[in-house]
């Protein structure tokens, strides 16, 4: 038969010092210092596994003693193991003509006992031979349900090659082969866990929750995990309250005040099922009913809690658990437990007393039992009992139990009966790992489902999404959905909403948010001295944009475009410009047209009348060049109506310097002819005569080629071009000068005309005021001077279109001005005085204080000068 393999004192000392379990190792045998006196379940076999399971629960009771109490899930899954060694025992194709036996021990859910359990079964159960080698006396080991438990005996078997299978503890720090090289787990890691937890707080949107974790290896590891995982999903953890089952009642109470005052209406439980249950009869005392619970697996599908009772506060609460299994078999098995059967069985009485209620006496025992329940007669049987400790239909735990048990059976096959040659294949040498057969175990189970483990020892990772639900006043773990891959080899969470039960309701999905979600149009504003997940929703600024809701910033809109009132969408700006299909635009058009119909209108005036002594003394040749010259001016605020384009940019400005220029030197040519022909006092007297035809074109043709000039420069060094000025609302489109030094020595040019002009006609306007046309000149020139001087400061400060408007609003009114001073004098005595359209009229002199004018008859050409002036005598 295979010896079975012991633990050598001098290997172990280097860990654990001189422990009373163990044996000292002499020069020739091992000699045994002490053993724990633990009670087991056992069979002798030619290969031993051991198992450790809690079995008992430590707790405090309501006297603030800790008690004892039996865990018949627990004692199930010893059971299970029992049962798997059973089936592999009478299987001929899984280690034919080699049983295996086992030794189980209670852990009491403490780190302290699960170690002290875990040395006594790599201790020899009896006094070891003399000549007997110093080996463990278990091959492999099934344990433990707790992470901390399994971090105390991984850490301290893992050197010695004893490998351990776990069923029920899921810390991801467990999957470190540097630190627990020979564990391994049916279940999966918590990092799995972690980001299943996360997907389920992501697809019901969460983001406010509070945390309940086990002061553990478990509850710390599995709520840290969690917490980075959600934080990459915006999630916040309001609190973090921790647990244990050996803690007084005013922590527990601490805990459900902190429950109370918090805004959370979700919280995530990562603690296991014997830790929580105080926690969870509190809860229930004090009627905390608003929360939606988030349940790990450790105790989603725990049978102690899931009453009526604690569904008062804890219905409709939602956790991941491993897929189910049902094993048909087991139920007739579990059914055929009894004290009876072998009274020195352990935990076998206190199972019988939990499910029948009454304590049978063991052999010799007497019937005086201190225990509160009462005697057995031993009549009492299992076969009716409809407890769901015989429900073998959703295994999951227990079928963790199952696999971990056929996993060490196939890599014990394998390292048996794979030998080298010459080896019996009842010794395997003793180069031969049970770790490395593990690591490499893959076999298809009578359930179809492949076992196996990856190189980190874990399985798969799968889970059932569990809802609890009340049907027919039991609790029921409904399955709602699945966690796990999908065919593009990514984790996905499946869940049928319709399904769930919530704390809330049927159908009414918990809110857990701290601030509700900003709607579109508005950002997050955070709230000084609170979490993330707490802020203000404030609207988003001009031009700015928020299209989705919970935006954490708003986005601004490109330059063409502009926020709409709702701040949820970017709309055109509107670009704006001077068009002649608005008011203003109309307006302008109209008094324009006008204007230019007026210098027509008195243009042919003017060519009908032309033999009239008005007409004649008025200088025709230059008055018909200044109406032209006015009509061109009339014209020019068209260029400047409509949506401006390259060529308009340069026509406008250049034409209304031009045209300008031309209708202010054809006035200073008539000033400068009137001034001189009045200042020739004496008779026979020519200097009026050096101002001939010639020398009043070559004034306004010099005077208009100079500005010609200056705009010929400006077109070639830096003409005017169509520009986009970008405001809040609106895109201005308008001509750039684009030299403004240009634009104001065209300005500046007109405005010296101007001034000459004026001076000249100011210093004639005491002359005989009959036909005395220095008046009016002067007069037009002030409107003129005044217009364009108040002209610069409304244009620099207009906006947009704006400035368009003053700009033409000052040509029409200067031009206006010229129109109607100088030519309605003439017009009036055409048409309202034909009277004084007279020679006689034209040339009669009048009185100016004591001195006397009369007329002097100059000889210039007619159609330059009036007919007669006036001299001083």
């Amino acid at each position: 038969s295979i010896v079975p393999f012991k633990l050598c004192v001098y290997h172990i000392r280097v860990i654990l010092g001189s422990l009373p379990l163990l044996c000292i190792h002499t020069a020739f045998a091992c000699e045994l210092l002490g053993r724990f006196d633990m009670p087991s379940l056992f069979k002798a076999g030619d290969v031993m596994i051991g198992g450790i399971f809690p079995v008992f629960n430590k707790q405090e009771d309501s006297s603030a003693s800790f008690v004892k109490e039996f865990d018949l899930r627990a004692f199930r899954w010893t059971q299970v193991m029992i049962f798997a060694i059973d089936e592999i025992n009478k299987d001929s194709s899984l280690l034919p003509n080699v049983s295996l036996g086992y030794r189980i021990l209670d852990s009491c859910a403490s780190p302290t006992n699960t170690l002290r359990a875990a040395l006594t079964l790599v201790s020899s159960p009896v006094e070891i031979e003399p000549t007997a080698p110093c080996l463990p006396t278990i091959s492999a080991l099934i344990a433990e349900s707790g992470s901390s438990q399994s971090l105390a005996v991984a850490g301290t078997l893992g050197p010695f090659r004893v490998p351990m299978v776990s069923y029920f503890s899921t810390c991801a720090c467990l999957s470190d082969k540097g630190k627990y090289p020979t564990f391994f787990r049916t279940i999966p890691s918590d990092y799995h866990q972690a980001k299943a937890l996360a997907a389920l707080v992501k697809h019901f949107g969460w983001t406010w929750i509070g945390a309940i974790q086990s002061d553990n290896d478990y509850g710390r590891n599995g709520v840290q995990a969690f917490t980075e995982e959600v934080k990459k999903l915006g999630v916040c953890i309001a609190f973090v309250g921790t647990v244990l089952r050996t803690y007084p009642s005013s922590k527990i109470l601490d805990v459900v005040d902190m429950i109370k005052q918090s805004t959370v209406q979700v919280i995530l439980s990562f603690v296991p099922e014997g830790d929580l249950y105080p926690l969870m009869r509190e809860v229930v005392r004090q009627n905390i009913t608003h929360i939606q619970w988030i349940a790990s697996e450790a105790w989603i599908t725990a049978a102690r809690p899931s009453t009526p009772e604690i569904y008062s506060s804890f219905g409709g609460a939602i956790g991941f658990v491993v897929r189910k299994m049902a094993i048909p078999k087991l139920r007739h098995f579990l059914m055929g437990i009894s004290p009876y059967t072998d009274r020195k069985a352990a935990f076998v009485r206190d199972f019988w007393e939990k499910m029948v209620g009454c304590w049978p006496l063991s052999a010799g025992e007497p019937s005086g039992s201190e225990r509160s329940s009462k005697t057995c007669t031993g009549a009492e049987t299992l076969v009716d009992s409809q407890d769901l400790f015989f429900n073998v239909t959703q295994l999951r735990v227990s079928y963790n139990v199952y696999k971990a048990v056929y996993a060490v059976a196939h890599a014990l096959h394998h390292l048996i009966f794979c030998k080298k040659e010459g080896e019996s294949p009842m010794r395997p040498s003793e180069e031969a790992d049970k770790n490395d057969q593990l690591k490499t175990v893959h076999f298809i189970n009578q359930f179809g489902e492949a076992v196996f483990f990856d190189g980190n020892g874990d399985p798969p990772a799968s889970y059932d999404v569990i809802n609890w639900q009340l049907r027919a006043g039991q609790v029921q773990h409904v399955t709602v959905g699945q966690f796990g891959l999908a065919a593009n080899q990514a984790y996905e969470l499946s869940i049928q909403e319709d399904s769930i039960v919530w704390r809330t309701g049927k159908s009414v999905i918990p809110v857990a948010v701290c601030s509700q979600i900003c709607p579109v149009g508005t950002r997050k504003a955070q709230i000084k001295g609170k979490s993330v997940c707490c802020f203000d929703c404030i609207p988003c600024a001009d031009g700015t944009i928020a299209n989705a809701t919970g935006a954490a910033d708003c986005s601004p809109c490109p330059q063409e475009y502009w926020s709409n009132d709702g701040r949820d969408q970017c709309i055109l700006k509107t670009v704006e410009f001077l068009s002649y299909h608005e008011p203003m635009g109309i307006a302008l058009t109209m008094v324009s047209l006008l204007g230019t119909c007026l210098s027509f209108a008195t243009m042919l005036v003017f060519i009908h009348y032309k033999d009239t002594p008005v007409v004649k003394a008025s200088n025709s040749e230059l008055s018909s060049l200044l109406l032209f010259s006015l009509f061109l001016c009339f014209l020019c605020p068209l260029t400047f109506i409509g949506r401006p384009t390259a060529w308009t940019c340069m026509l406008r400005h250049t034409a209304f310097g031009v045209t300008f220029a031309l209708c202010i030197s054809c006035m200073l040519g008539k000033t400068i002819v009137v001034v001189t022909a009045f200042r020739a006092t004496l008779p026979g007297n020519n200097v009026a005569g050096k101002f001939g035809p010639s020398q009043q074109r070559i004034i306004v043709c010099s005077c208009t080629v100079v500005q010609i000039f200056i705009c010929v420069l400006w077109l070639n060094l830096n003409p005017p071009y169509r520009d986009f000025r970008y405001s809040h609302r609106k895109i201005v489109l308008e001509c750039n000068t684009g030299s403004e030094t240009a634009f104001y020595a065209v300005l500046g040019y007109i405005g010296i005309l101007a001034g000459i002009c004026l001076v000249l006609a100011f210093l004639s306007r005491k002359l005989p005021d009959n036909f005395n046309e220095a008046k009016f000149i002067t007069f037009s020139m002030l409107i003129f001077c005044a217009v364009w001087i108040t002209f610069i400061p409304a244009y620099v400060s207009a906006p947009g279109k704006f400035t368009v408007a003053v700009e033409i609003f000052a040509i029409l009114s200067s031009a206006f001005g010229l129109l109607i001073c100088i030519f309605a004098p003439k017009c009036y005595i055409l048409f309202i005085k034909p009277e004084r359209n007279t020679k006689k009229h034209v040339t009669q002199a009048h009185r100016t204080g004591p001195r006397v004018l009369k007329s002097v008859k100059i000889s210039l050409p007619s159609s330059t000068l009036p007919l007669e002036v006036m001299s001083a005598q």
